[in-house]
Formats: structure tokens, sequence, C-alpha cells
């Protein structure tokens, strides 16, 4: 069987394809791409770099330096759990700030005990109630002297034992709970030569 392939001008029968060079089979490269984002494109220069830039923001050096601080410093453990908590400068994210209160809790940070034992007791999010965990926490705040954790501790107690107690609790400290989740200050904050307790 022959095949008539055509090459230029000229018809050559057989099995064999064009004689080319590989340059000649590449298509000249242009300067530029085309970018598109949504239904903007633009056109740009093929040798510039797309990638983000390598230098971190602002919030991000921050949120480094206090993370920094919160290894070492359990006002700052607080401080950055609180700030996950409420999405102060950084993104919202109700898990990190627990880990953060918890390693502020476990280093004897008593406001942190107690943020702790609030939450375990009303519940955050997709987290429901706790009142076994809440006590643990109240009790511990409790004997570093917290009186709104002495005040809180019959109430996880109640709430642990009985279902109702635990509606009653919520219903009745929603609004302390809101007063402290907006308005607790916090230890540490930014300055010109980075973070110091205030």
């Amino acid at each position: 069987m022959h095949i008539l392939v055509r090459c230029g001008a000229v018809a050559v029968l057989g099995l064999a394809g064009c004689a080319q060079t590989p340059e000649g089979q590449l298509t000249p490269r242009s300067q530029t791409v085309r970018l598109c984002n949504g239904n903007t494109c633009t056109e740009q220069d093929r040798r510039v770099s797309t990638l983000p830039s390598a230098q971190p923001t602002d919030a991000e050096r921050r949120m480094q330096a206090l993370t920094e601080v919160a290894e070492r410093n359990p006002n700052g453990a607080y401080d950055l759990g609180l700030r996950l908590l409420r999405g102060d400068g950084v993104e919202r994210n109700s898990y990190q700030a627990i880990e953060w209160l918890r390693k502020a809790g476990d280093n004897g940070h008593v406001q942190a005990q107690l943020a702790l034992g609030r939450i375990y007791l009303m519940g955050l999010e997709e987290m429901g109630s706790d009142p076994a965990q809440a006590e643990s926490w109240l009790l511990l705040a409790a004997a570093k002297g917290s009186k709104e954790a002495k005040d809180l501790l019959p109430k996880a107690q109640a709430a642990k034992n009985d279902e109702q107690s635990l509606y009653r609790v919520r219903e009745a400290y929603r609004t302390s709970w809101i007063a402290w989740y907006s308005s607790a200050p916090y230890y540490w904050v930014w300055g010109p030569s980075g973070w110091y307790l205030r």
C-alpha cells in the first residue's frame, strides 16, 4: 500500500513522512503569555514571575512574633488564643484558639483556665458543651482565687448531672459570656519595636 504525502510542493510515494528538522517543527514562541482571572485577561511578559511574593506581610510578621512570645509566655499564649477565637488580626480558628488557651491554662494562667471553663460550659460553634471539662478548668481557676470561677463551679457541677440545668445555665450566662468574649483585654500589645507586655 502506498500513501501520498505532500511535503512542500513535491509529492512523494511511500511510507516515509516528510523530512523536517526539529527546529522546523517548532512554532515560534511568543514573548508573552495570556493570563486570565475571572472575566479579565491580560498579556504578560513570559519572563515575569507570577508567583506571590515570598516576603511576609506586616500582619504575618506580627503573628509570627506573637507565636514566638506565646511559646514561652502564658500571657502571650492566652492573647494568641483570644485573637484566634475573635479573629482579631488573624483568621478566626476556634480549634487553634482552644489549643493556645489550653497551653496557657496548663501553665497556670488563671484567665485562660476561666476562659476554658466558660467555653466548655457554654459550648463553642460545632463543639457542644462539656460540663465535666468545664468543671475541671473552673476548679483550677477557683483554686487560684477566681471569684467568677467559684460562682460558675456549682453551675458546671449541676450541668454535669442534669441536662435541664445545663440549658438554664447557658441561658442565664449568655450575657456575661458575650461581655467576656468581646471585652477581655490582651496582655501583649504591638509597638514599634515588636510585642511588649503592658
